[in-house]
């Protein structure tokens, strides 16, 4: 019955869910990496940057870290789990999807919470170095519902796949959809639809034919992005197909590896979907903790490491 008490209190002052995630964001101070970026060509002729960083001491072991929506490998929460895995004999790769690197991607399609062949692509990419003898995933947000989605896909994995933390995961993308679509969230929902449409602005320019008759001005809604591009660009009929095909709650229950989801109850991003209990309590694989605080990806503790930084490396050391 792998379901953990929870331990976390955060300082009182980032009790509310809103400044602890506003603060992790924006105003925490991003721990110092010393990335080294690899570039990887994908099977359809397009990119991914990957920035790595080593372990203080020789290691066989690698964790992945794959960000959210909108995010890259310089995201504070990257950074700081980079460095204390970094710290503690564990190197790290932090990837950065399609178009997130900081230059526009070649193709049409980006990335999305459910195209899981790249993150294999970059499994592989790695198991086939033939220096790791231990791989651990480690996704944020969007990228935490990636990693158990593709744990789950029922797919060949590795043999060098030891495990997964999805931190703050939106395992229900409809349910996540309509929990951002309320007022207490306008601050972050029209954060990311600015980004996506720059994004689509200048994936328009790339890619003219691909506009048809639709302009920036009527996307008023993240629903309304994943309609016009979301969905027809990665092979959805529609936003709705996409979130059904995406969400990994619909595969939690074929994971074959440990993995653990920290979900916050107050966070304000995930609907009650993203709390598994009852598969936890009868999975030997899942391992949820449902802290009462920690907002979304705003685990905040006293000393400047955060809880789920702590709660990721004891997690792959477990797994040993």
């Amino acid at each position: 019955m792998p379901i953990i008490k929870s331990t976390y209190k955060p300082p009182y002052i980032f009790s509310n869910m809103h400044l602890g995630t506003i603060y992790s964001a924006k105003i925490r101070r991003a721990s110092k990496v010393n990335y080294e970026r690899e570039r990887i060509t994908t099977s359809d002729g397009d990119f991914i940057d990957l920035d790595w960083c080593k372990s203080k001491t020789p290691s066989n072991k690698v964790a992945i870290l794959l960000h959210g929506l909108e995010g890259n490998a310089n995201r504070t929460y990257m950074k700081g789990t980079a460095h204390h895995l970094s710290t503690n004999g564990c190197d790290v790769v932090a990837v950065n999807f399609r178009g997130c690197s900081g230059e526009p991607n070649l193709n049409y399609k980006s990335y999305n919470a459910g195209v899981t062949d790249d993150l294999d692509t970059i499994v592989r990419y790695i198991d086939g170095m033939n220096k790791f003898k231990e791989i651990t995933l480690v996704g944020f947000s969007m990228g935490g519902n990636l990693l158990l989605k593709y744990l789950g896909e029922g797919r060949t994995l590795v043999n060098s796949l030891k495990a997964g933390v999805a931190v703050s995961s939106p395992l229900d993308l409809k349910g996540s959809l309509a929990r951002l679509s309320e007022s207490q969230n306008w601050i972050y929902r029209t954060k990311f639809l600015l980004d996506l449409k720059q994004k689509l602005k200048d994936k328009w320019k790339q890619f003219p034919d691909e506009q048809g008759d639709y302009v920036l001005s009527r996307i008023n809604s993240l629903l309304d992005f994943d309609n016009v591009y979301t969905a027809p660009a990665h092979g959805f009929k529609d936003a709705y197909e996409y979130y059904a095909n995406a969400s990994s709650l619909f595969y939690l229950d074929k994971v074959t590896l440990p993995v653990l989801i920290l979900n916050a109850k107050n966070d304000s991003f995930l609907s009650p979907n993203c709390y598994p209990h009852k598969l936890a309590e009868s999975s030997q694989n899942i391992h949820l903790e449902s802290p009462s605080l920690g907002g979304h990806v705003a685990f905040i503790s006293h000393g400047g490491t955060y809880y789920n930084e702590h709660s990721t490396l004891t997690f792959i050391n477990e797994r040993r």
